[in-house]
């Protein structure tokens, strides 16, 4: 009698951790480097309202996550670039894309001797980057820099190696700013790039620019702030030389909040307005209109409401820009397109 007691506890208890496991909803998703902190941050802080929703996310770039959310290998996707609507048409059932915060890409430098905050015209920083700006003393530079003394020596340019989100903002803005860049290299997460040296992700970039003398590259604002990075000011739109921060990033969104499309694909870099940063994006979750597994739906469209409303909170400590309140209106309203 005892061993048959033992051997219904045994099954009783294997029961009840099947049934625990079966009750663990997870979640795959992949994408983004550049929100990753965030996103971090916000699945382990779901996991304190949902403790049955897992979300494991995996940071390899916004072309990856495009590329595994097209594959189906993952169950949402995360991008820095809007799929274009190539991308879109491949899918049976359409993605809708979430914004979720807004950040910024700087230009950050290796200059030995200079520890001003240098200025960027739009037309310096096309112009390094297309190979016709070589030196640090060129005019382009020094006339807006003056007080600065900078050297005479080849500016080594720094980009990145992999599929980049961002990058595309990087040469999105570019294209917006010269005509030259638009239609000799375009924007893409992935540009075939005139000049420079490749680094893979931020890291790489960044390590590349400090161990050279005479570098510069490009990082996101995030990145730059917890790295302690120098980096530089951009003149904007109207003519003002900013350096990113949260409010400037803010002020890009503004006016695209007001006229944001329906789809939520919209690009905000060079915005007008004198405050506003000029190389500024949103970032999106790539999510299916269609769920299958009521589980995964249930725990998704919990993950969305409360990132659009508890999770901005976290925004601020970790170097990005909340969501402006009008396109979080709009993204609830989207929630329910999710089948």
């Amino acid at each position: 009698m005892k061993r048959t007691s033992l051997w219904l506890g045994a099954l009783g208890a294997l029961a009840i951790l099947l049934t625990v496991a079966e009750a663990k909803v997870l979640i795959n998703a992949a994408g983004a480097t550049f929100p990753y902190p965030i996103y971090g941050k916000w699945f382990d802080e779901f996991t304190k309202v949902d403790p049955d929703a897992q979300i494991n996310y995996q940071s390899i770039g916004s072309g990856g996550g495009i590329r595994q959310f097209t594959e189906g290998t993952v169950d949402f996707g995360a991008s820095d670039m809007p799929m274009t609507d190539e991308q879109i048409g491949k899918f049976k059932v359409h993605p809708l894309h979430f914004p979720t915060v807004l950040g910024g890409v700087v230009p950050t430098y290796n200059i030995p001797g200079v520890t001003q905050d240098l200025k960027f015209t739009p037309a310096a920083l096309a112009g390094i980057y297309l190979g016709k700006t070589k030196k640090w003393n060129d005019p382009e530079l020094t006339k807006v820099n003056p007080g600065v003394k900078l050297p005479d020596n080849e500016i080594v340019v720094v980009h990145r190696s992999d599929g980049s989100g961002t990058s595309f903002v990087f040469t999105d803005y570019l294209s917006k700013v010269s005509p030259e860049w638009k239609s000799k290299v375009g924007s893409s997460t992935s540009v075939s790039w005139p000049v420079g040296l490749g680094g893979k992700g931020n890291e790489g970039v960044s390590g590349i620019v400090k161990q050279t003398p005479y570098s510069i590259g490009y990082v996101e604002l995030i990145y730059a702030l917890q790295n302690k990075m120098a980096y530089g000011f951009l003149r904007n739109a109207a003519g003002a030389y900013l350096k990113a921060d949260l409010n400037s990033v803010t002020d890009a969104a503004a006016g695209a909040a007001k006229n944001m499309p329906a789809d939520f694909r919209v690009s905000i870099t060079n915005a007008p307005g004198k405050g506003a940063y000029p190389i500024s994006t949103f970032t999106w979750l790539l999510i299916p209109s269609k769920i299958d597994d009521a589980g995964k739906k249930k725990a998704i469209v919990s993950f969305l409401h409360w990132m659009m409303t508890d999770g901005q909170k976290y925004t601020a400590s970790l170097g990005y820009a909340p969501l402006p309140k009008a396109v979080v209106v709009k993204e609830e309203k989207q929630i329910a397109l999710i089948q």
